[in-house]
C-alpha cells in the first residue's frame, strides 16, 4: 500500500482556467504517472498513460471491483509497459482504449476522463464538471 507520503500529486480544482495533470515531459515514453482531483478523504485518483504516439487518462479504479489498480506510486504497468495491470487480480487493459483483455473483469473497460495536451501539458478538457467527476467516482 501506498504510504501518506507517497501519494500523488493533488491537483487543486478550484483554480481558475485549464487544470493540469501532468506535463508530456513527466511521462515516460511508455510510462503513467498518477494524479487525485482535490483533497480531502476522497480525492478522485487518477492517472495518464502514454499509448503509442497519444495520451489518454482514466479513474485510477479496476471495473471489478473498483479497488485501486496499484499499491505502489505509478506502478500501472506491466513490466514490458505494454498494458494497464489491477496488482489486485492481474487484470490487464489495454493502454489506447481501457479495455479489459484479460481477468475477472474481461470485457470491461477503464472509466477514461477527457483530456487534451497543449504546449506539452496535459489537461483536463475544458468544460469538464469536475464536480460531478468527484462525485461519480468516489
Amino acid at each position: 500500500m501506498m504510504n501518506d507520503d507517497e501519494h500523488p500529486p493533488v491537483i487543486d480544482i478550484h483554480v481558475a482556467g485549464p487544470l493540469q495533470l501532468c506535463t508530456l515531459a513527466e511521462l515516460a515514453p511508455t510510462g503513467c504517472r498518477e494524479f487525485c482531483l482535490g483533497g480531502g478523504d476522497w480525492p478522485l485518483r487518477g492517472f495518464v498513460v502514454r499509448a503509442a504516439e497519444s495520451v489518454r487518462a482514466y479513474v485510477n479504479r479496476c471495473p471489478h471491483q473498483r479497488y485501486r489498480l496499484n499499491f505502489l506510486p505509478d506502478d500501472l504497468l506491466t513490466d514490458d509497459r505494454r498494458y494497464i495491470l489491477c496488482a489486485m487480480h492481474d487484470a490487464l487493459f489495454e493502454k489506447d482504449s481501457g479495455l479489459c483483455i484479460s481477468g475477472p473483469c474481461l470485457g470491461r473497460s477503464l472509466w477514461a476522463l477527457p483530456i487534451q495536451v497543449e504546449a506539452g501539458r496535459v489537461l483536463l478538457a475544458p468544460g469538464t464538471d469536475v464536480q460531478a467527476l468527484i462525485a461519480r467516482h468516489t
